[in-house]
C-alpha cells in the first residue's frame, strides 16, 4: 500500500516580485502578504525585516550588521494520490538560504519554518468543529490527526524528500494564548531562554503524530517564546547560523500577524501566558488581513474534504491502517 503515494516537490523563490500560485494555500503567511496594492512593498519590507534581525542576532563578525541575508524558497508538495495520475497538494513549506556577503558563500538554511496543509485545515475547521458541534463539553475526535501524522512522516522518509532536503525540517510557530509558559534556566546562544508549558496543547498533540517535539525559547531581544517543532535534536543537529535563519524569517511573520504577542511592548516575564487582545503593542507598516485568513481556512478545510478525504476515502483508510 505504501506505494500508492507519491510526491512531487516544488520550488519558487519568495522574493519582492512573487506571485501566489493558483494552487497556493492563500492562508498562508506570505501569500496572504503578497496580494492587493500593497504587494510589492509588503514583501520588501518583510524581506528587509528578516535581514535586519538576521544581523541583529548574528553580530560576530559583523560590525556593521549588514554581513548576511536571507534568501526564501517556497517548497510546494504535491502528492499522486493511489497512482491515478491526480495531484493534491499536500503541504507547503518555506526554505532559508543565507548569503554570506562577506565570504560571497551561500549557506544552506533549514526546511521547514512556516508550515501549511490543506489536510491540517480540514482536521481542525471540519472535523474538529462538527465533532463538538452541539456539544455540551469539547472533545476531540477519535484517531484525530493520525492520517495527517502518517502522510507527513511518510513523505519524511520519502526518496524525493531525501533528494532535496540534508536535515530534517524544523517548524517555528506562535505560542499558544490559553496556556501559562515558565522560563527555565537555560539558555541557548541562538536560540534564547527556553520556556516550558503549564500542560501540551492540541497542536502540540498534533504535531507529536507527525513524529515532531516541541521545545519553546525565547531569542535574544525577543519579548516573546516560539515554539521550535523538529525531529532529533534542536540544539545539536543545526548550526547557529541555520536555527537564525528559521528565527528571524517566522519571528518577522509572527511580528506581522500576531503583533498583540510578538510585537508587545513588553518583554515575557518568569511566568508568561500569551494575550491576543493586549493593546500594549506595535503595528508593523504591513498590511496583512487576519480576518480573511480566519475564514478562508474553513473553506481551505471543505476543498480538502471535497477533492481528498471524500473521493479516496477507502484508499487513505486502508493505506492508514497499514502504515506502521
Amino acid at each position: 500500500m505504501t506505494k500508492d503515494f507519491t510526491f512531487t516537490i516544488k520550488s519558487i523563490c519568495l522574493d519582492e516580485n512573487y506571485h501566489p500560485a493558483a494552487n497556493t494555500r492563500i492562508t498562508t503567511n506570505f501569500a496572504n502578504l503578497a496580494r492587493g496594492s500593497y504587494r510589492q512593498a509588503n514583501l520588501r519590507n518583510a524581506l528587509k525585516m528578516i535581514d535586519n534581525r538576521f544581523n541583529a542576532l548574528a553580530q560576530w563578525d559583523n560590525p556593521k550588521a549588514d554581513r548576511y541575508s536571507v534568501e526564501l524558497e517556497i517548497i510546494s508538495v504535491d502528492m499522486d494520490i493511489a497512482g491515478s495520475g491526480n495531484s493534491f497538494p499536500s503541504i507547503e513549506i518555506l526554505k532559508t538560504n543565507i548569503v554570506d556577503h562577506h565570504t560571497n558563500k551561500r549557506i544552506e538554511g533549514i526546511v521547514g519554518n512556516n508550515f501549511s496543509s490543506y489536510v491540517r485545515d480540514y482536521d481542525f475547521s471540519v472535523l474538529l468543529q462538527e465533532h463538538n458541534k452541539d456539544q455540551p463539553k469539547f472533545s476531540i475526535p477519535d484517531n484525530f490527526g493520525e492520517l495527517h501524522g502518517k502522510l507527513f512522516k511518510y513523505f519524511l522518509s520519502s526518496d524525493s524528500y531525501k533528494k532535496h532536503f540534508k536535515k530534517p525540517p524544523v517548524i517555528c510557530l506562535s505560542v499558544s494564548d490559553n496556556k501559562t509558559y515558565h522560563r527555565t534556566e537555560n539558555q541557548h546562544p541562538a536560540l534564547g531562554v527556553e520556556y516550558q508549558p503549564n500542560e501540551p496543547s492540541l497542536t502540540e498533540q498534533y504535531f507529536k503524530k507527525m513524529g515532531l517535539q516541541v521545545r519553546y525559547f525565547m531569542p535574544p531581544n525577543s519579548v516573546a517564546p516560539l515554539a521550535f517543532y523538529f525531529v532529533g535534536d534542536l540544539l545539536n543537529d543545526y548550526t547557529h547560523l541555520e536555527l537564525i535563519s528559521t528565527i528571524s524569517t517566522m519571528e518577522t511573520f509572527q511580528k506581522i500577524y500576531r503583533p498583540e504577542i510578538y510585537n508587545a511592548n513588553a518583554t515575557a516575564g518568569k511566568s508568561y501566558q500569551p494575550n491576543l487582545k493586549n493593546l500594549d503593542h506595535s503595528l508593523t507598516q504591513i498590511v496583512y488581513d487576519r480576518e480573511e485568513r480566519s475564514k478562508l481556512a474553513n473553506e481551505q478545510g471543505k476543498f480538502a474534504e471535497q477533492h481528498f478525504i471524500k473521493p479516496y476515502q477507502t484508499v487513505l483508510e486502508q493505506w492508514s491502517a497499514n502504515y506502521a
